[in-house]
């Protein structure tokens, strides 16, 4: 009896050390298979985008496009479940995106145009609402005939619609430097657009369950009491129904406003005992992960919560927090790239029915005109600047994330509701969904830049770095600087320096040559001993010249060697060969160029 036992625990041990065996396989499997999709992501990603620049597209289209390529709709490397094992990634990206869209968005300048955002906002995104909803409700009651099913339908579209994508549009703006009253207007309007879909979609969905449900031919497969036409709803349960949607969608929304102020003045504060743009990186990311946490758990909006930290930050530690958001735009530069190349490899249109692409073809037209002229009817009403009323539509065609995040909830909730025979209410959704981003996203990036060229907005978000690279050397060199020759004594010399202002002095010889420098360090010995100035020559304290430059070098080139070599001034010669002196270049007078380039830059956008 007990030999049995033992065999029967040892044949169980064996099973379970098999599946354990499997489930590691399985992991490693998966694990590995996530590696590779970063890898290629990025790699092919960025390939994508160098094409598509060389053709003057934005570089987001590129990250998409290769998305394809690899994802479902081409070679297949990328596939459904891989998408699906990087769903938390998406989520982590959106954080990113969110945070980074809220360190664009001043108090300031909410109080100043505050109005114009919020009128622009509602007629643009409910305009779209109506036009798309209206659009799709025809075309599918002409084709079906059930009034119920078609409002549900166009309700659902309508909503999706309004949403306009931040990610790929501030991506255009970030590449193109915009900087200007209409980018700001741009900025602000996809920033708040996603609470508007939100708030459309949440009362939309659950009206058009009601609808869906109503509607006896379009009764649910799992429900045989509807299948046979009995009706479903009441008007008491479609009453709470509709009262419980607005209290979800108030705790989604308000709940990530909340979260996110309370981590963004968290991140303030640890800034404040942390020292270092490193550390500050360090804090934002941990703690923006716990937001991205706790809004998944209690299912609320994740940009909307990361967004609301960020503006916190930017508003309450305004100095300290600049060279936070600038070494996170560098740092998500390959998160950036790996979701839009997700983003292209989800879409599929294999099982499509031929039908849906009327649907398609009226919703983007429909929705780019709500879009286009809801945004200049806004932007009259509050007297905006011309060159938001002109050109402020043309920003905010990009549909991405957001609307297919919007489309796999409705896919879920509305996933038992048919449509037409064969055709799920889910399948249409995400079908339309798929085809218009795929259009939208090709068409909206290469909008959004020709907005901000238009408004004469680009190429003015520049920094001191970006001046430094469009200088040459004759641009900021000094050529009056008094040249000492190698036989002058210490006293003449100690005269030049009491009557100029320069610490550095070329030394030359009897042919003109560049052959060393006289500083201020090279006479702190002598200074004492004025009896040594007549006899002691500057050819005996002259310093080695520890570099020079030539007038047709970049500034770039030359100010790296200078902070290298941690020198505030450097000779220039007009070349290396002949040695012949042609100024100086001083630290004061790169700074004073480039500060002076920048207000002019500044200046002009805000004219304009």
């Amino acid at each position: 009896m007990f030999g049995t036992l033992e065999n029967l625990f040892c044949q169980f041990a064996t099973v379970i050390s098999k599946v354990e065996g499997s489930k590691t396989l399985m992991q490693e499997v998966i694990s590995n298979n996530i590696l590779f999709i970063l890898g290629i992501g990025v790699f092919g990603g960025l390939l994508g985008a160098w094409i598509f620049q060389k053709i003057k597209f934005p570089q987001v289209v590129g990250y998409i496009v290769i998305g394809l390529v690899l994802g479902v709709s081409g070679f297949k490397l990328i596939t459904a479940d891989d998408i699906k094992n990087l769903g938390l990634f998406n989520n982590f990206a959106l954080g990113i995106i969110g945070f980074l869209v809220g360190g664009e968005l001043q108090l300031a300048t909410f109080k100043k145009y505050g109005k114009q955002f919020m009128a622009i906002l509602l007629c643009e995104g409910v305009l779209a609402f109506l036009l798309v909803g209206g659009a799709t409700f025809c075309v599918v009651y002409l084709m079906m005939g059930k009034i119920f099913i078609s409002l549900a339908v166009g309700i659902v579209f309508g909503a999706i619609a309004s949403a306009t994508d931040p990610a790929s549009t501030i991506d255009v703006l970030w590449e193109n430097r915009a900087k200007g009253v209409m980018t700001t207007a741009i900025i602000a309007i996809v920033a708040l657009d996603d609470a508007l879909a939100m708030t459309l979609y949440g009362l939309g969905t659950a009206i058009a369950k009601l609808l869906a449900e109503i509607d006896p031919g379009a009764a649910k497969a799992t429900t045989e009491a509807i299948a046979n036409g009995a009706t479903a709803v009441t008007t008491s349960s479609a009453s709470s129904s509709l009262t419980a949607a607005a209290l979800n969608i108030a705790i989604h929304l308000f709940g990530g406003l909340i979260i996110g102020t309370i981590f963004g003045l968290v991140i303030v504060l640890f800034m404040k005992f942390f020292k270092g743009a490193d550390k500050h990186v360090a804090i934002a990311v941990g703690l923006l992960l716990l937001i991205i946490y706790l809004t998944i758990r209690f299912d609320m909006d994740v940009i909307l919560a990361a967004m609301m930290a960020s503006f916190m930050v930017t508003n309450l530690a305004p100095r300290r927090s600049e060279e936070l958001f600038k070494l996170m735009r560098s740092f998500s530069i390959p998160i950036y790239v790996i979701f839009f190349v997700l983003v292209g490899a989800r879409l599929s249109f294999g099982a499509m029915p031929g039908w849906l692409w009327w649907v398609v073809i009226l919703y983007v037209i429909c929705r780019t005109a709500g879009k286009m002229v809801g945004a200049y009817i806004g932007a009259r009403m509050t007297g905006s600047e011309p060159s938001v009323r002109r050109y402020l539509g043309m920003g905010l065609f990009a549909q991405g994330g957001v609307a297919i995040g919007l489309s796999i909830v409705a896919a879920h909730k509305l996933g038992d509701v048919r449509v037409h025979e064969g055709l799920l209410l889910s399948d249409m959704v995400i079908y339309t969904v798929t085809a218009t981003t795929l259009l939208v996203q090709l068409i909206g990036p290469p909008m959004v830049k020709l907005a901000v060229k238009l408004a004469k907005e680009d190429n003015r978000n520049i920094t001191e770095e970006d001046i430094i690279a469009t200088l040459q050397v004759p641009d900021v060199i000094t050529s009056d600087v008094q040249l000492i020759n190698e036989g002058a004594s210490v006293r003449m010399a100690v005269d030049i320096f009491t009557r100029n202002d320069y610490f550095i002095y070329p030394v030359v010889n009897r042919n003109n040559k560049v052959i060393g420098l006289l500083t201020f360090d090279s006479l702190k010995d002598v200074l004492g001993n004025q009896d040594s100035w007549d006899w002691l020559l500057v050819n005996d304290i002259m310093q080695p010249v520890l570099d020079e430059c030539e007038l047709s070098e970049s500034l770039q080139e030359v100010y790296d060697r200078m902070i290298s070599l941690k020198i505030d001034q450097m000779p220039v010669v007009k070349d290396y060969e002949s040695a012949e002196p042609a100024g100086i270049i001083d630290m004061r007078s790169i700074k004073a160029k480039v500060n002076a380039e920048l207000i002019a830059r500044q200046t002009q956008a805000h004219v304009a």
